[in-house]
Parts: structure tokens; C-alpha cells; sequence
């Protein structure tokens, strides 16, 4: 294998596998986004439906990267928290995992819930703006498959931020605050200058031994 195609290889080994956890991540995560919702927001039907909607099309998305990896007959790189985006935007802004985020205390406090749907809000906008990037990417389009696959992220990915900057406008709410947007800048450039080049360098990284959506403590 030459230098370049080792190279080639190697990148989308890489990137895929952090879409996939960052995709996993969010579709299971959204489940607990629904409940609060609903719990919130009784009475915005169309709201609640928006992000059934966004947590199917996650959840879409993960399968598109498995299928990737399954068509490759290799496993995803064992990745963790440190290389998901909402994540650390979670730890950041309350201090605390997902799993620790106590919903029924986000649900009773509008602070609480708001910010949460501007974290919701800048992940996905910075997801698109990501993807834009990605699709002028000669190495990632050379692979027809992760070419499809990003065609399709960025088609859908419009209706994973809107309804909660609509939802917020709609009830007179910021839809980003300084600090929010300071952390979620920090939290990119981190991802893509420090935890990427350093996965794509570290070739003792372990491969998942079962796929997450078996096995949810794959990622332990």
C-alpha cells in the first residue's frame, strides 16, 4: 500500500469512526430530549414530532457509517467521550456527563431547558458548517460511499437545528449566548486540531468488539 492510499485510508478510518460514536451519541442521547419535551412543551405537538424526526434521522446516519465499516470488513476505532462534540459542550456548560444530567431538573427549570436546546441548537449548526467543509474535501469524496453519506448528512442536517432555534425565537429566547458560543468554538478546535490528528496518529488505538447499538457498553 503506498504512502497515499495508506494516508487516504487511514482519514476515513478515522473520521468515520467519530461520526459513528458522535452519531450514536446523539440519537440515544435525544431519546431522553423527547421525554423532557413532551414534558415541557405538552402542547407543541409539532415541536415534539420535530425531534422524533431528528433522533430517526441520527439514528439513520449511524447505520449509514456501520454499513461503511461493514463494507470495509473492519470495525470502528475505539473511541470515547473526549471525541464527542456534545459531550463535552454538556460537561462544559452544566458540569456533569449526559448520563448524569438529571432530566427532570432540566424539564422544571426554563433556564435549564432552554440552554439546553441552544447546546442542542450550536452542535448541529456546527455539524452542518462541518459537513459544507467536508463535501469540498478532495480525500473524503474520492470514497464514493462516504461521499453518499455526507450528501445525505447535509440534507438532513437543517431539521436538526431549526426546530429548537425556532422553538426558541417562537418563545422570545436567546438563541445563543456569548459563553455558549465561545464553548462550542473551543470544543471544535479541539476536536480538529488536537483529538483527530491525534487518533489519526496512534496506531495502538483498539477497534470496538461489538457494535454500540448491540452492546451499549461497547464504548465502556
Amino acid at each position: 500500500m503506498g504512502v497515499t492510499t495508506a494516508f487516504r485510508a487511514r482519514y476515513l478510518d478515522v473520521l468515520a469512526s467519530i461520526y459513528l460514536y458522535n452519531e450514536y451519541r446523539g440519537y440515544t442521547s435525544l431519546d431522553r430530549v423527547i421525554a423532557a419535551v413532551k414534558q415541557r412543551c405538552p402542547d407543541e405537538p409539532a415541536f415534539q414530532a420535530e425531534i422524533v424526526k431528528h433522533r430517526a434521522d441520527e439514528h439513520k446516519h449511524y447505520v449509514m457509517f456501520k454499513r461503511w465499516f461493514e463494507r470495509q470488513g473492519k470495525m470502528p476505532l475505539k473511541v470515547d467521550h473526549s471525541c464527542g462534540h456534545i459531550d463535552r459542550f454538556i460537561q462544559w456548560i452544566f458540569g456533569c456527563t449526559i448520563e448524569e444530567l438529571d432530566t427532570n431538573q432540566v424539564v422544571e427549570d426554563a433556564a435549564e431547558f432552554e440552554q439546553l436546546c441552544r447546546i442542542i441548537m450550536l452542535t448541529e449548526q456546527r455539524g452542518y458548517a462541518q459537513v459544507e467543509i467536508i463535501l469540498r474535501n478532495r480525500v473524503i469524496m474520492s470514497d464514493p460511499v462516504m461521499k453518499k453519506i455526507f450528501q445525505i448528512v447535509h440534507k438532513d442536517e437543517p431539521d436538526h437545528f431549526l426546530p429548537y432555534q425556532r422553538w426558541l425565537e417562537r418563545h422570545g429566547k436567546a438563541t445563543a449566548k456569548c459563553n455558549e458560543r465561545a464553548a462550542d468554538w473551543c470544543i471544535h478546535k479541539v476536536l480538529m486540531l488536537v483529538k483527530l490528528p491525534s487518533l489519526f496518529l496512534d496506531s495502538a488505538t483498539p477497534r470496538l468488539e461489538r457494535w454500540p447499538d448491540e452492546d451499549a457498553a461497547a464504548y465502556a
